[in-house]
C-alpha cells in the first residue's frame, strides 16, 4: 500500500482498511466463547486489528498504553462506555452503528460491548503500535487500575 494513498488520520485509516475486505489476510470468524480478533496489518507507523463480536461480548474497561486509535464499525452495532469525570465515576454510553467511526486520543479509557441482537464486525487502528494496555475497574465511584498487560505476553 502506498503511503501517499493512506489517509493521515487514524479514523481515515480505519475506514480505508474497512472499505475493502478483499485485501484482508484473514476472513472474520465468530467465537461463542469470546471476542475474536486478528491483526490485519502492522506497518512501522500503525497497526490494524479486525474484531468480531457476538451479542453480549465485550472488552474490559481499558486504555491503550498511551497510544491513540480509532475504530470503524462494519456490521452490527457497538456501544462504547467511557468513565465520567468527577467524584463519582460512572460509565457513559454511546452507540455506533455500521459505517460509524470513532477516533480517540492516547489517554482514552473505554469499554466496548455488542449490546445489540446481531453480530458486529469492526476494524481498529492504533498508532504507534500497541505495546501495553491497562485494565481498569470502577470501585466505590473511583477508577482503579486492575492490571497492566504487555504485548507479546498477554495478547
Amino acid at each position: 500500500m502506498s503511503t501517499l494513498l493512506r489517509p493521515r488520520d487514524l479514523g481515515g485509516l480505519a475506514e480505508w482498511y474497512a472499505s475493502d475486505p478483499a485485501r484482508w489476510p484473514v476472513r472474520p470468524e465468530f467465537d461463542p466463547a469470546g471476542r475474536w480478533y486478528a491483526r490485519l496489518a502492522a506497518p512501522s507507523d500503525h497497526e490494524v486489528w479486525l474484531l468480531t463480536w457476538l451479542p453480549g461480548q465485550s472488552t474490559d474497561l481499558h486504555d491503550h498504553g498511551g497510544v491513540a486509535g480509532a475504530f470503524t464499525v462494519l456490521d452490527g452495532q457497538l456501544t462504547e462506555q467511557t468513565p465520567t469525570s468527577g467524584p463519582d465515576v460512572r460509565l457513559a454510553a454511546r452507540a455506533y452503528g455500521a459505517g460509524a467511526t470513532r477516533r480517540f486520543g492516547a489517554q482514552h479509557v473505554h469499554r466496548i460491548v455488542n449490546s445489540g441482537n446481531l453480530p458486529a464486525v469492526s476494524v481498529h487502528v492504533y498508532s504507534p503500535v500497541l505495546t501495553r494496555m491497562t485494565r481498569y475497574t470502577i470501585e466505590h465511584g473511583e477508577l482503579r487500575i486492575r492490571a497492566v498487560e504487555q504485548a507479546g505476553r498477554d495478547w
